[in-house]
C-alpha cells in the first residue's frame, strides 16, 4: 500500500487551518486518513507548526511520500527526509 503525507485543508473561510496527515494513494484524503501526524497554521506571524516526529519518521521509513509542501515544512522543522522519497 502506497501512502502520502500531505496537507488537509480545514478551517473556516479566509481562516485557513491545515492538519497534516498519512493518506492511502487510494483515498482523497478528506475523510479517509490513516493518521493525524500535526497541524499547520499559517495565520500567526509566525507560523505555528506542531508535528508528532516519531510517527512521522515512521511512515518516512515504510515508504510514505510527503508532497512538496510538507516536505518543505519538515525540512523547515528538522526532520530530514529522504533523497529517495523526493519527488
Amino acid at each position: 500500500m502506497a501512502a502520502r503525507i500531505r496537507l488537509v485543508r480545514k478551517g473556516r473561510r479566509n481562516r485557513p487551518f491545515f492538519r497534516i496527515v498519512a493518506v492511502s494513494d487510494e483515498k482523497d484524503g478528506r475523510g479517509d486518513v490513516l493518521e493525524i501526524l500535526g497541524y499547520y497554521d499559517p495565520i500567526p506571524d509566525p507560523a505555528i507548526v506542531k508535528i508528532k516526529e516519531d510517527r512521522v519518521l515512521y511512515w518516512l521509513s515504510v515508504g510514505a511520500k510527503p508532497t512538496e509542501t510538507v516536505r518543505h515544512l519538515l525540512e523547515k522543522n528538522g526532520i530530514p527526509v529522504p533523497e529517495n522519497l523526493k519527488d
